[in-house]
């Protein structure tokens, strides 16, 4: 599996032919770059920095074999599309092309009692192989060799990450949701977060169009 990181929380995964985009926002500058050649796009929540309404939604007109997987608060704001948008919620399961997928979690970390708190999944690949989390430190009940860990937002913090990864005990950990650190601050955030901080695990900061093998 090949995992391409872009700016903030958009990635793509690609095997065997088959391209997963998830959580292409309007903070990801390369978002219709990464959605153009998808077979389906993956959204945690509706947010617009995870998903870009307009970009998803001219993609499926222009393309009518993608699919998009998204919650139901945001299948039920942007419509079905002929059944190409369909709603996910923790314990389903589905496959696109050699992919499998399982979805886990309910809401929303909380930013504040005053903020409603959505719908937000994350998604389990390939059986462990990758965990996008979404905006939330939910913890799978599944082996995760790779986690996906969010590092900046009105909802995060340092050290609930760090007992996120604890929890998780994930084999590696790859930043994102980065946009709102500075370069300082990301640095801080590996140290606290990284091999001889508060995980014993190397916090991974792949800049945007970086492909890794997974």
């Amino acid at each position: 599996m090949h995992f391409t990181k872009y700016a903030h929380a958009c990635v793509a995964l690609e095997k065997d032919g088959t391209r997963l985009v998830v959580d292409p926002g309007t903070f990801t500058p390369e978002a219709a770059e990464a959605v153009e050649r998808a077979d389906a796009v993956l959204i945690t929540h509706g947010h617009f920095d995870h998903f870009d309404e307009k970009l998803v939604a001219a993609a499926l007109a222009a393309r009518p074999e993608l699919l998009v997987h998204a919650p139901a608060d945001v299948v039920g704001a942007f419509g079905s599309h002929g059944g190409r948008v369909r709603a996910v919620a923790a314990g389903d399961t589905f496959t696109v092309g050699s992919f499998t997928v399982s979805v886990h979690g309910h809401r929303h970390a909380p930013i504040h009692e005053d903020i409603p708190r959505p719908d937000n999944v994350g998604y389990l690949v390939d059986e462990g192989v990758l965990y996008h989390p979404g905006d939330a430190y939910f913890v799978p009940d599944a082996p995760v060799r790779t986690l996906l860990l969010p590092t900046s937002g009105p909802w995060t913090k340092l050290g609930e990450a760090a007992d996120f990864v604890r929890a998780v005990k994930p084999e590696r950990i790859v930043q994102i949701h980065e946009l709102m650190l500075s370069d300082l601050g990301q640095q801080s955030a590996a140290n606290l977060l990284g091999e001889q901080g508060l995980t014993g695990l190397a916090l991974e900061r792949p800049a945007p169009g970086t492909t890794i093998e997974l």
